[in-house]
């Protein structure tokens, strides 16, 4: 009876250790947005080991593209499988990543003309706080990055943009990025019947959603301490944008490193990417 109780003991230790460093996702999580006035829902990857250890860990805001939602990363991007091969084989260091969804109600990480719709609000005063109060998640700029593809490249891009207070480095791929004058800005609200109810703040929110704009009116200092990563496919038909961004940034001085590689502008791309993601984050999470 002891032989077998030993047996057991040492079968099923293994199995138990095993299971609690297993990562998890969870795909289908919510909070309330007042802000929105409306339900949220959020993914979430948790390293292996988040359940049974004290510690607090950095943190990826990871965006996904337009037609997909929070489930976007996890279904198609397959971000448990390659970050769990990434920090077991060392290239990235454990992170929690947060994956919103910006593709109910109304597309988009941004509010809108009217400040009618306030998503990008409800990213920074409601959705962040929330998951780092609820997560362990370490708070300071260090510990925190954002990437995200297509539509939430874009979002990656005018976040880090408009908050490099926030995030210690940024990684946009294939990213959205809006470079058209201000004639054509117009014409395009023209165009969808949006009425403008104050004609006064329009100049502003173009300046503030133009890629070139943001890089000549933001501040090199502020530019410079934000970490950024582009990465594009030569077969996307977003490569133009991503390029015009490059060379502003050249122009300015501000130091990224810009990666254009043999794909086009689907999943097989950006699974490819998400390891170098999460490596070059780790630079900044990481002790020196």
């Amino acid at each position: 009876m002891k032989l077998f109780r030993l047996v057991c003991i040492a079968f099923f230790i293994p199995l138990i250790t095993a299971f609690a460093q297993e990562s998890r996702v969870f795909d289908a999580l919510t909070m309330e947005s007042e802000i929105l006035n409306m339900e949220r829902k959020f993914a979430i990857y948790l390293p292996p080991g988040y359940e049974y250890s004290q510690r607090s860990y950095p943190v990826l805001y990871l965006l996904h593209g337009a037609g997909d939602d929070q489930t976007g990363w996890v279904q198609f991007g397959e971000v448990q499988y390659i970050a769990d091969r990434a920090f077991a084989s060392g290239i990235a260091t454990q992170m929690i990543i947060i994956m919103p969804d910006a593709n109910t109600g109304r597309r988009g990480y941004f509010n809108d003309v009217n400040n009618d719709w306030r998503y990008e609000n409800f990213f920074f005063e409601e959705l962040m706080p929330y998951v780092e109060s609820q997560y362990r998640i370490k708070k300071e700029k260090r510990y925190r990055a954002i990437a995200g593809l297509s539509m939430g490249g874009g979002g990656t891009f005018f976040y880090a943009m408009h908050r490099p207070d926030l995030f210690s480095s940024a990684c946009p791929l294939s990213a959205a990025l809006r470079n058209t004058s201000f004639e054509d800005f117009k014409q395009g609200l023209e165009n969808n019947q949006t009425e403008v109810k104050d004609p006064s703040a329009l100049e502003a929110y173009f300046d503030r959603h133009q890629a070139i704009r943001q890089i000549e009116l933001n501040s090199p200092e502020d530019l410079k301490s934000v970490k950024w990563y582009f990465d594009c496919g030569d077969d996307d038909f977003l490569y133009e944008g991503n390029s015009l961004v490059h060379i502003a940034l050249k122009k300015n001085e501000i130091p990224h490193e810009f990666r254009i590689r043999d794909g086009a502008h689907n999943w097989t791309y950006w699974r490819e990417s998400l390891p170098q993601v999460l490596s070059f984050v780790s630079d900044t999470f990481r002790q020196k």
